[in-house]
């Protein structure tokens, strides 16, 4: 007589919610985070209408569903739908990682995080004391900073195309950037021009979503030259215009892929209090994406 089977374990349901969202490789990510680390997860895609995210998200969680992700266009409205929210997704305004606890929808936003573990972690560049130039003023940017400002950089310089917006995402942290003794100074793209080679950074990251037209934000030569690494937080199987336009001048390029597959992990680590190792995921992501160009 055999003994009956253990039961087997139920995952837990995680999805990444959007409009569209076929493209996301969170899917992707978050399988191979459970197959390297064990965790009883399931991660699927959400289509949610453009009218209808927060009935979405409500009907997921009611149904069971764990935790899940926000992309374009959800990132606002999940701010104002969670019930709590870190410090983080507050000052971002924007929550990109979502979870059920104690009955009670909590926000977080995790991109901010995965760059400054990108270009730390994967890239070498050491964001204490050093320079940063950050080119836009939107959500990208908005995330970026406080995890940005908490490394304790010397200076972080805002450029926007509007230079009122870029000036009021200044005072929206100056109180942060002077706890960390870090000092803020933006404005218009046109204000770039003023700089001369004493004002060069050490990082010029491009939060804006120039790369998706095609359009290289007027960033003088002089800003990326040899032994600035420029950083676009777009990816793809070929550089960015704005990678290719820095490379030109002779700086360090880097695409946001590492971003991606590391505020990936910081979400994986609010749902399950585990954190993968991001490295092998990246190389296995940065092959597919190689090998899908190629195809």
């Amino acid at each position: 007589m055999t003994s009956p089977s253990a039961p087997t374990q139920e995952p837990d349901r995680y999805v990444v919610v959007g409009n569209p969202v076929a493209h996301s490789r969170s899917p992707d990510i978050h399988a191979a985070f459970a197959r390297q680390t064990g965790e009883a997860v399931q991660y699927g895609r959400l289509l949610a209408p453009l009218d209808g995210f927060a009935d979405a998200v409500r009907e997921f969680f009611a149904g069971g569903g764990h935790g899940l992700n926000v992309t374009t266009p959800f990132k606002v409205e999940a701010c104002a739908l969670a019930d709590r929210l870190t410090p983080r997704a507050e000052a971002a305004g924007a929550v990109n990682t979502m979870w059920i606890e104690d009955g009670l929808i909590h926000g977080d936003n995790t991109d901010g995080i995965g760059l400054v573990r990108d270009l730390e972690d994967h890239l070498g560049t050491p964001l204490e004391g050093a320079r940063i130039l950050l080119l836009g003023a939107g959500g990208a940017a908005m995330g970026a900073m406080l995890p940005l400002i908490a490394c304790g950089p010397d200076r972080i310089v805002v450029a926007n195309r509007t230079a009122s917006r870029a000036s009021d995402m200044l005072e929206e942290f100056a109180e942060a950037a002077n706890e960390h003794g870090v000092e803020l100074w933006g404005g218009g793209f046109e204000a770039l021009a003023a700089l001369t080679e004493e004002d060069v950074c050490d990082v010029v990251i491009n939060a804006t979503a120039g790369s998706l037209q095609g359009e290289v934000p007027p960033v003088p030569a002089l800003l990326l030259g040899e032994g600035v690494l420029a950083y676009d937080m777009m990816y793809g199987a070929e550089p960015t215009v704005f990678l290719r336009h820095a490379a030109s001048h002779g700086a360090r390029t880097s695409d946001g892929l590492g971003m991606l597959v590391e505020q990936a992990a910081e979400a994986f680590y609010n749902w399950r209090g585990v954190r993968p190792d991001t490295g092998p995921v990246l190389a296995e992501l940065r092959a597919a994406l190689q090998a899908g160009a190629g195809s």
